[in-house]
């Protein structure tokens, strides 16, 4: 990391304390995946903070989906697109670890 953020990850590259996550550490684990964040990838990880700290876990998609629809006016194949454009690797592989989730269990990492 170029700013020498400190965390621990787990052997997957997830955070293993969510509570570290910061926008700059945000940015930098986006960097490692070859994303950089723009305002538009901000709704849906500010979104997905706020999740975690209510829950305590990461968000099903379909949360971050439904959020997106109903905060950009899109139907839910429109966020569903949008997500997916902004995340290609996928919501658990690039999306969670950009926010600073823990591997969700059960998920693919697809």
């Amino acid at each position: 990391m170029q700013n020498n953020t400190q965390f621990v990850r787990d052997n997957e590259g997830y955070m293993v304390d969510p509570e570290d996550w910061n926008d700059n550490l945000a940015r930098e684990l986006a960097a490692e995946e070859g994303l950089e964040l723009t305002e538009a990838y901000w709704p849906a990880l500010r979104f997905m903070r706020d999740y975690w700290r209510e829950h305590k876990i990461a968000p099903d998609v379909r949360h971050v989906i439904k959020y997106l629809a109903e905060t950009h006016g899109y139907d839910k194949k429109q966020a569903k697109q949008e997500l997916f454009d902004l995340f290609p690797y996928g919501y658990v592989k690039q999306a969670c670890k950009i926010a600073g989730m823990q591997r969700p269990r059960g998920w693919s990492t697809g």
